[in-house]
């Protein structure tokens, strides 16, 4: 893919998504897939990335550190213990009196594109400050939501703010649906993509490993999981170029 990497903003309209777990799944994927990935979560005083990916409380040294100077990237960085390749660049834990500029982000990424294969950036639900600094010098954009009618008009709102990103670089994520709905499915995805206006990188099964492997600090990957995992998987292969079947929930 070259010699520089790209960056992902995965974003929300609004919470309850599933978005942070989606940046843990498709990194711990494309990083067993041989990739260097970094997470990096934007979500200042609401991190909870590190919790998804199983590094609570490893992390000392923050994106806004990096941003700013007070530290190197090497510095900040965790990699993944049982993940090679696998790194989290966490969100400070509280808003600072001196917030990250935009042109301070695009100075990291552009660090990040030459360290990394992949950064996926977890954006801050909502489209305050937060998702401006996550979308703003990133590559493509992933908006991420769930099959109910309100998650659905937000995720076209949000695709709307997201015009900037041509062709090819702004994609959608149907997250979270539940096996009852599964012989709506069909028209509830189309459904999806006419209301939000982009094309569709994936759909990813309600899961209950997922609060297990959550809860065990456990990347969901690493766990005895096939629905959600397996989803993750392939939509990790696509971001990659390759051409794989929506996965078919059974």
């Amino acid at each position: 893919m070259g010699t520089r990497g790209q960056c992902i903003a995965v974003v929300s309209g609004k919470g309850g998504t599933g978005k942070t777990s989606f940046v843990a799944g498709v990194g711990t994927a494309l990083a067993l897939s041989g990739y260097r990935v970094l997470c990096l979560d934007c979500d200042i005083g609401l991190r909870n990335l590190d919790l998804a990916l199983g590094l609570t409380d490893r992390a000392l040294m923050d994106f806004s550190d990096v941003a700013q100077g007070r530290c190197s990237l090497d510095s900040a960085v965790v990699e993944h213990p049982r993940v090679p390749g696998l790194c989290l660049l966490t969100a400070p834990v509280r808003i600072r009196s001196n917030p990250v500029t935009q042109e301070q982000m695009a100075a990291l990424l552009d660090e990040v594109r030459v360290r990394f294969d992949y950064c996926l950036l977890d954006a801050p639900a909502g489209l305050g400050t937060g998702f401006t600094l996550a979308t703003c010098a990133a590559d493509r954009c992933v908006v991420v939501t769930c099959t109910d009618a309100s998650s659905l008009r937000d995720a076209q709102h949000t695709v709307m703010e997201l015009d900037r990103f041509g062709a090819g670089a702004l994609h959608l994520v149907v997250n979270r649906v539940r096996k009852k709905l599964l012989r709506q499915l069909h028209a509830t995805i189309d459904d999806a993509i006419d209301k939000a206006g982009a094309p569709l990188l994936g759909v990813v099964p309600e899961d209950d490993a997922l609060p297990l492997s959550l809860n065990r600090g456990t990347p969901l990957l690493l766990a005895d999981s096939r629905m959600a995992a397996t989803a993750y998987y392939n939509i990790s292969k696509r971001i990659q170029g390759y051409r794989v079947p929506l996965l078919r929930i059974r």
